[in-house]
């Protein structure tokens, strides 16, 4: 439980110090992979910042997606 709450506590702090933009999805990843890494041999740590990793992909993903669908996508 430490270490769940250490790692919610760390992605917060992160969170604060970048945009929000650049943080999105990566909060609720962090806490879904840190419980998964603490129960599957106390890796919470590490799970927790690969939960923060694909929890933001997934939310540009969907950003991207959604943007495309709305057709108002700015060209990169």
């Amino acid at each position: 439980m430490k270490t769940l709450a250490l790692c919610a506590a760390l992605s917060i702090f992160v969170m604060t110090l970048t945009d929000t933009v650049h943080a999105k999805g990566c909060l609720k990843g962090a806490v879904v992979g840190g419980a998964v890494g603490h129960y599957a041999g106390h890796h919470g740590t590490a799970g927790a910042m690969v939960g923060c990793a694909v929890g933001h992909h997934q939310a540009r993903k969907q950003e991207r997606e959604r943007l495309d669908s709305t057709g108002h996508a700015q060209p990169r």
